[in-house]
């Protein structure tokens, strides 16, 4: 079988291009699936999702091969201006209470057709904000989750945390419930990047949490930036970045601030002309990549980064690295059960998403059926090329014979106007093609979004890419 190098390690130092950060300053996927999650349709309902668990439940490696779990928790004490997740801004701890007695109804129906005792090899709690549940919920949460799938025991259990609403004894408690990731929204340091995004939440508060959290044990931290926020400049971050590289996370998350107010309110706060101009924001991208891997941060893909050490450069190393809703996962390519409003999951060749309003998804709950409300039976062209993008996402590389096999396909042939597109983005040093393959340079990786992009079909016919985040 004919193979290519894998693709040059990331570890490899780029200098900034701002000229070719400026080119690709588009919107773009983020390619957690494919076809992402736009493309769904409400003809896909609970039925479908119901064939797809049913057949899982049929297969024969039903009883052993784990699945990932995802629990969404809507909730939020506090509006943050910035935000585009699906979360209903309340202080009624009640609410919280209320939620869990549907979770516990939406997963009864899962093991209906799932059947009980299914194999977790990750979970991961995200909002909204998780720790708006109090201890006793989240106990509760737990209890409810472990009773009904069995958590592997060297399984990733992963939570998002608002820093403003844990301390010392509540980090020991997601301890003992037996979390071993946590996941800070810090977003910027700066007070008065806090003070026009409505997130106050002072650098010492989260250095004492991270030094607390690592004294418990948790096994890795990440932490979550976002550039091009209201008031930022390229010396406020740089001075966020340099913080956060004192704290040593195991892995950071280094997001574009979108503003599209259109689509989500909260954003509507948010004075336009208080947002770094697109010089600005390139510039501070530039700095913000060369200081990162100055501090010896390895990059995973996209926007994400580790230490060396991190299992997701490991596993990036070794082409072990998975991606799913999630993100980046070491974990291998699996099932997603997806558990509350708006969660979305992956069952086979499926995509499912439930109903996106906690109204619609209590009622479909209330008569007795799984609250899906859309999703996607995917083509024999959307696996052909879901097993490229996720090439090139994860991997770094494409071998055509590989997939020409899987697929029963004979790449080139089919693919030979995207080849053809590849052409400029080899001349701007992004890509590397061979008679047998291709991979992303190192450069490549801070653009891969752009590269997978060209294998999207739905793109190809729909250039109106607006409702996606820019690829930088």
């Amino acid at each position: 079988m004919s193979s290519i190098a894998l693709a040059s390690p990331p570890e490899a130092r780029w200098q900034p291009d701002a000229d070719l950060l400026s080119r690709f300053d588009r919107p773009g996927p983020r390619y957690t699936s494919y076809p992402t999650a736009d493309r769904f349709v409400e003809a896909f309902g609970p039925e479908d999702y119901a064939a797809a668990a049913r057949q899982r439940r049929l297969g024969l490696r039903a009883a052993t091969s784990p699945v990932s779990l995802y629990v969404h928790v809507p909730f939020c004490a506090s509006l943050c201006y910035y935000c585009a997740c699906n979360k209903i801004v309340t202080r009624r701890a009640s609410r919280g209470r209320d939620y869990l007695g549907y979770l516990g109804r939406e997963i009864a129906l899962q093991l209906e057709l799932l059947g009980p005792g299914t194999p977790v090899s990750q979970l991961h709690l995200g909002g909204g904000t998780p720790t708006f549940l109090g201890d006793e919920e989240l106990a509760a949460l737990m209890r409810l989750l472990r009773e009904s799938f069995a958590l592997t025991s060297h399984g990733e259990h992963s939570i998002e945390i608002d820093p403003r609403t844990v301390d010392r004894e509540r980090l020991a408690h997601l301890a003992a419930l037996g979390f071993n990731r946590l996941s800070f929204g810090v977003q910027d340091f700066d007070p008065e990047v806090q003070q026009a995004v409505h997130r106050i939440q002072p650098a010492r508060q989260v250095f004492d949490l991270v030094a607390e959290a690592r004294g418990l044990g948790f096994g890795s931290l990440n932490i979550d930036l976002i550039h091009g926020l209201p008031r930022q400049s390229v010396a406020s971050f740089g001075r966020t970045l340099a913080q956060v590289c004192a704290l040593r996370p195991d892995r950071i998350a280094l997001y574009a601030y979108a503003h599209l107010p259109e689509r989500f309110k909260p954003q509507r706060r948010i004075a336009v002309d208080a947002l770094p101009p697109p010089g600005v924001r390139i510039e501070m991208l530039a700095r913000s990549i060369a200081a990162l891997e100055e501090a010896g941060y390895v990059h995973i893909g996209m926007d994400h980064f580790a230490l060396p050490d991190d299992a997701l450069a490991i596993a990036k190393r070794q082409g072990r690295l998975h991606r799913n809703f999630q993100g980046y996962t070491t974990q291998p390519d699996c099932d997603l059960v997806a558990l509350g409003v708006s969660a979305i999951g992956r069952i086979g060749s499926t995509y499912s998403q439930n109903a996106k309003s906690l109204e619609d998804y209590c009622d479909h709950l209330d008569q007795g059926r799984l609250p899906v409300e859309r999703g996607l039976a995917l083509s024999r062209d959307d696996l052909l090329r879901r097993s490229v993008i996720m090439s090139i996402m994860c991997q770094g590389r494409v071998d055509f014979e590989s997939i020409g096999i899987a697929h029963l396909v004979d790449f080139e042939s089919v693919f030979g106007v995207e080849l053809a597109a590849l052409g400029p983005l080899a001349a701007d040093g992004l890509v590397s093609l061979s008679d047998h393959g291709f991979s992303v340079t190192p450069k490549g990786w801070f653009f891969v979004r752009g590269v997978a992009m060209v294998f999207d079909r739905y793109l190809q016919a729909d250039r109106r890419r607006t409702r996606f985040s820019r690829i930088i």
